[in-house]
């Protein structure tokens, strides 16, 4: 898959979103702009949808193809995209507290074995707590090969449809059960964070919608392109199912938002990344300046701005004679500037290793997942 300048619009926003969610962590951006930062934690599930379509792209096209994708090297190319910047953005947040966003930290071990999503301690140790959402897509990385390569033995729709089902009411039930018994009990610890917003068996909608996307393009290309034709419709459709979705997120907490809330949602970010994917769609169409560097560089920003932010806010506002909203370009800057120097010393230098140490392999190398 040749990279579309739709899906590179999704990701600035979801990247935008996400930090924007974040500025809770310096008191926000004023109550105007409350209606954008509310919501900007459903950035990462604009991730998911997009991770579970372009893996699921690479992988299920393969081997609809005939071709079996070697494991080791899928796992190798993942790797090199991934830990080289969160081992370094780990490595200051071990070595340097002091540019903690919040005090205390969990054990190295967690993050270094993507169980930092089942085992926090989010009362005590909520710095670097994001790397949350790397662990599901790593836990997705190990898992859904191996469920492809299962699947696609005996191909079968009502199979793979029955599967499906079965994630989705699974996960609904078993958010609602956790969510009623926790509200029974009231544990006195953020049981909401630590036992339904963070375990990977809670957040599988998302991604599970990417990969139906991606079988539906690769099994069906006919009704594919035919949905494609329909594009600004599904947009729309999109917006306004997301806008309905997140009404039932006005109470984040609640059964409603956290059982048919996740699916309705991640339906509405399917919906929107169906029709960025379609060439001639509004969202491939609008060329707003700088969304393809945003999306290249992320990665490096989703796992630094929270470094930034906090420097900003600890060392450089008390200095400066303005306040409120006129920080934001301080803001801004630093924290593109971090997830920059991010990417251009250690992400990208990463993949350059990685292509010398083991060169690509065509038959399943997709550039929009590199």
């Amino acid at each position: 898959m040749t990279r579309l300048p739709g899906l590179d619009l999704l990701r600035s926003i979801a990247i935008v979103w996400v930090m924007c969610f974040h500025t809770f962590l310096i008191g926000g951006l004023g109550p105007d702009w409350e209606w954008l930062t509310r919501f900007g934690w459903a950035g990462v599930d604009i991730f998911f949808v997009l991770s579970g379509f372009l893996i699921g792209s690479q992988w299920l096209q393969a081997l609809r193809q005939g071709k079996r994708p070697s494991l080791g090297h899928f796992y190798w190319r993942r790797a090199w995209r991934i830990l080289p910047a969160f081992a370094a953005v780990l490595g200051v947040y071990l070595a340097f507290p002091v540019l903690r966003e919040e005090p205390h930290l969990e054990a190295w071990w967690q993050f270094a074995t993507f169980t930092l999503n089942l085992f926090i301690d989010y009362g005590q140790n909520r710095a670097f707590s994001h790397a949350w959402s790397l662990c599901v897509e790593e836990h997705f990385y190990l898992v859904f090969p191996l469920l492809a390569l299962w699947m696609m033995r005996r191909p079968s729709t009502l199979r793979f449809g029955g599967l499906c089902a079965l994630l989705v009411l699974g996960g609904v039930a078993l958010r609602g059960a956790v969510w009623l018994h926790m509200t029974a009990t009231q544990p006195e610890r953020p049981w909401f964070i630590e036992d339904l917003y963070y375990p990977t068996w809670s957040r599988l909608d998302g991604l599970l919608l990417g990969v139906m996307l991606a079988a539906l393009r690769t099994t069906r290309p006919q009704a594919w392109q035919r949905l494609q034709q329909h594009a600004n419709l599904l947009a729309l459709a999109g917006l306004a199912l997301a806008g309905l979705a997140l009404m039932l997120f006005r109470q984040r907490t609640g059964l409603a938002a956290n059982t048919v809330g996740w699916p309705l949602l991640s339906l509405a970010f399917g919906l929107l990344v169906l029709a960025a994917s379609a060439p001639r769609s509004w969202l491939s169409r609008l060329a707003l300046p700088g969304t393809g560097w945003l999306a290249a560089v992320s990665y490096s920003l989703y796992l630094s701005h929270k470094l930034a932010m906090h420097a900003v806010h600890t060392w450089i506002t008390p200095a400066l004679p303005v306040q409120g909203l006129a920080l934001f370009p301080v803001y801004a800057a630093v924290i593109l500037a971090v997830g920059a120097a991010l990417h251009y010393a250690v992400e990208r230098p990463g993949l350059a290793l990685r292509d010398r140490l083991r060169p690509q392999r065509r038959e399943t190398l997709s550039a929009a997942t590199r």
